[in-house]
């Protein structure tokens, strides 16, 4: 294996419902890359369900998701300030309104972006696209770029 300047934070946002976070990490692991992987909280009912458990019942509804949303933006936004890169995926189950705000944070912040999505969201993430540095239609594409970045000859 070459040898490596750094090891990489890359993490890994968006879409819960499917294994691409797998994909992502067998790959690069079977690669031997120099990353290290952070994530937000991938079960959904414990992400709803964190304020509850941390603060106690919470008001139904607004109140409810709120209160969850600031706790789980805590690890979000400090997972994002300290990753050299940020990897957003959206899925097609779910609207990803979370995923755009992630990729929205980390353009804000200037992280090198990679956006992964299905080749028929090109239209309606458009602006999202022209964001990142990188735009992947598989888990494979993904490793492969981290591969290319993270390495030296």
């Amino acid at each position: 294996m070459p040898q490596t300047e750094t090891e990489w934070r890359v993490h890994l946002a968006g879409d819960i419902h499917s294994n691409w976070r797998d994909e992502i990490r067998a790959g690069c692991a079977k690669a031997g890359l120099p990353v290290v992987f952070t994530a937000q909280v991938t079960d959904h009912a414990a992400s709803d369900d964190c304020a509850d458990h941390i603060l106690g019942e919470q008001p139904p509804g607004f109140w409810k998701d709120h209160a969850s949303a600031k706790i789980n933006a805590i690890r979000t936004r400090t997972a994002i300030g300290k990753a050299n890169i940020v990897v957003v995926r959206f899925g097609e189950q779910y609207k990803q309104w979370n995923a755009a705000f992630d990729a929205g944070f980390a353009a804000a912040l200037g992280k090198p972006l990679v956006v992964l999505h299905p080749a028929g969201f090109v239209h309606a993430l458009k602006e999202v696209d022209a964001a990142a540095m990188a735009v992947c239609k598989s888990s494979g594409e993904v490793v492969e770029l981290l591969r290319y970045v993270t390495l030296q000859d």
